[in-house]
């Protein structure tokens, strides 16, 4: 007989042997739902695993197209006890927003109709659904529908009118004008929705015609649904809606306000609007400026963020994602979008492009990045490029940090837009490939050894009161205005080619030539008139300047020249991207100095050190690879050695 020590202990074991066991289920397009879940007998749809699956289970899905919503309904425990999602290896997996439809029949010459019943849909039909929201600021004249029309795999162009389908003139706007040949338009009443589409010629009967039929791919319903990994899958064709900041922030994948995500290793196309949203719920505010019509949209934010405080906004409960080695494309809005749900997340390693092509519509959210409240968040090692704008960090970019990314072909706009910020941020180790690399409308940020190809702008922001936190947290230490400067250069190549542009652009850093310098002493028994007019000190040391980019005029330690033709482009290959770049002597002539939280120093509003997010010291120390600077003067801009003459060396790989 066992002793009552012995069956404690074997009570013991047995519980820790349930409590740490993870069951593996399995998805397969040959399952069934009534099945048990394991290889031998595994389930039909995700959505039935996602149902059961508790923390520390894994989810594997095998090869197949899977047309569903996945909504997790529980989630891990820690970053040890996760649930994660996965496709099975070596095997090719897409979830999709769609449904085929191939029961078209010929309306008039290339146009062709499809007549459904409004039950098709379910509960949400994206045919009678309008994009609207906050920040919408032209739609140009017309409603569009959440609804999209794809052949093999190719968005259509949605058009206000059944005559117009017929045309196949390129539509104005759009940066793909093969592809907007491709059209189609709906109409729909209480019983039928009707879609009319000109497919150029083709049969849609015998190509793959798809249609948006749900609002998002891998989103849960419910909030605080955390720590699940999404790994390995092909997700597209989602029907999402307009993500403001201030409104429920829904993406095509996303943790809708929850804390722990791992997104990675997954291919995220052909969302209406966001591909992944890191972004608010819907409580903290919902488009009350387009809805009430009194107070002015900031003001509006200004309001969520003190309402999600209260919903429980805090790094105990919200954030900390990883969202890493994605290709995100083919979305209309965003890439990755998100507002307080992004904070203390790191986002690596990821390819985006192609966003914001078809330009139906604008608004103020749309970029390859879009971030508001970014408390140390770290954006490294992505490529960004053919983007409306590369990346855009709005508010509240406290402790950010931008390293080591590739920018380039972002030139309906910018490659970083900052915007009302007070620091302290860090930008260091950058390629900024587009016409112009940097617009600044924030304060207290460090640029650090980046390569800047365009040129950069400032712009005002003394109307635009924004929160300020305690260190490494979402409490608001304080509010105020943004009256631009407390910024830092430091070991940087500016290169730009470009003219300048109007009064507010310039080539170099010359747009700080009216800005004190760091002797400057604050004299705070002045009027706080004053005090707004005031702008803050600058730190701007050991640059090198070419083609036409200029010095600022408080900078006593720099190398410009003029004669060097530095020749730089990024060329594309089959195994990846390369930037070619021609130096000379100058590249080792600037006397360089070694960037860390010493020499930057704190950030003036919030009194804040520029540091780690987990609140050690900073040093800028290895270059755009990842490699150790070795000696105390680095080599500037974001290389730790180049050759003098010509180089080619990858940025990239395919």
């Amino acid at each position: 007989m066992m002793s009552v020590k012995t069956k404690f202990i074997t009570v013991i074991c047995l519980m820790l042997f349930f409590i740490t066991h993870a069951t593996e289920y399995h998805v397969s397009k040959i399952g069934s739902d009534f099945n048990v879940g394991t290889k031998e007998a595994p389930f039909k749809t995700i959505s039935k695993a996602a149902k059961i699956a508790l923390a520390g289970d894994v989810i594997i899905v095998h090869e197949g197209v899977y047309r569903e919503w996945v909504n997790p309904l529980n989630g891990g425990l820690n970053n040890r006890k996760r649930i994660v999602y996965k496709a099975a290896k070596n095997e090719e997996v897409w979830i999709k927003g769609s449904e085929v439809i191939n029961t078209w029949k010929k309306h008039k010459g290339k146009v062709w109709k499809v007549q459904l019943e409004n039950k098709f849909f379910g509960d949400f039909n994206p045919y009678q659904e309008i994009l609207n929201g906050d920040w919408v600021v032209n739609t140009y004249g017309r409603d569009h529908h959440l609804g999209e029309v794809y052949v093999n795999g190719k968005a259509l162009y949605e058009i206000d009118s059944l005559s117009k389908v017929f045309s196949e003139k390129p539509l104005e706007r759009a940066t793909d004008t093969i592809g907007s040949k491709y059209k189609w338009y709906t109409e729909s009443n209480d019983k039928f929705t009707t879609i009319y589409a000109n497919f150029n010629g083709r049969n849609p009967n015998k190509e793959n015609v798809e249609i948006n039929v749900r609002p998002t791919v891998f989103f849960p319903v419910n909030t605080g649904i955390n720590y699940i990994t999404v790994s390995g899958f092909n997700l597209s064709q989602a029907a999402t809606q307009w993500a403001p900041p201030t409104a429920a922030q829904e993406g095509l994948i996303g943790p809708n306000w929850s804390k722990g995500w791992i997104i990675e290793n997954n291919l995220i196309s052909d969302s209406k609007c966001s591909g992944i949203s890191l972004g608010k719920e819907r409580a903290s505010g919902q488009n009350l400026w387009l809805s009430e019509k009194n107070k002015h949209g900031t003001q509006r934010e200004r309001e969520v963020v003190f309402k999600a405080l209260q919903l429980g906004w805090s790094k105990e409960m919200i954030g900390s994602h990883i969202v890493r080695n994605n290709t995100i494309k083919d979305c209309e809005q965003g890439g990755i979008i998100g507002h307080l749900g992004c904070v203390f997340s790191e986002i690596s390693n990821n390819h985006i492009y192609n966003i914001n092509v078809k330009k139906q519509w604008f608004g103020y959210e749309i970029s390859g990045i879009k971030l508001h409240a970014a408390i140390d968040v770290v954006i490294k090692d992505n490529f960004i490029h053919d983007c409306h704008r590369g990346i855009w960090l709005d508010w509240q970019a406290q402790g950010a940090r931008v390293s080591g990314n590739l920018l380039i072909n972002n030139n309906d706009n910018e490659d970083l837009f900052i915007e009302v910020n007070h620091g302290p941020m860090i930008v260091d180790n950058n390629i900024f490939l587009s016409n112009r690399s940097i617009l600044n409308a924030s304060q207290g940020t460090a640029f650090v050894n980046n390569l800047i190809g365009g040129y950069v702008q400032m712009r005002t922001a003394t109307n635009r009161f924004t929160h300020y936190h305690f260190p490494h947290s979402t409490e608001v230490m304080g509010m105020m205005s943004v009256i631009l400067g407390d910024d830092r250069f430091y070991n940087n190549i500016l290169a730009s080619k470009i003219d300048r542009l109007g009064k507010s652009q310039f080539y170099g850093l010359n747009a700080y030539n009216d800005f004190p310098t760091p002797d400057f002493e604050w004299k705070f028994k002045r009027s706080l008139g004053y005090y707004n007019k005031q702008k803050f000190p600058v730190f701007i040391d050991a640059n090198l300047y070419l083609n036409k980019a200029e010095p600022s005029n408080i900078e006593t330690n720099s190398v410009v020249n003029r004669t060097l033709k530095p020749e730089i482009s990024l060329s594309e290959e089959s195994d990846g991207y390369y930037l070619n770049i021609t130096i000379d002597n100058s590249f080792n002539s600037v006397k360089t100095k070694t960037v860390n939280t010493e020499l930057l120093g704190v950030a003036f509003q919030p009194e804040t050190p520029f540091e780690n997010p987990d609140g050690t010291p900073v040093t800028v120390n290895k270059d755009y690879f990842g490699n150790q600077r070795t000696t105390k003067t680095p080599f500037v801009g974001p290389f730790n050695e180049l050759k003098s003459g010509k180089n080619k060396i990858k940025v990239w790989d395919k």
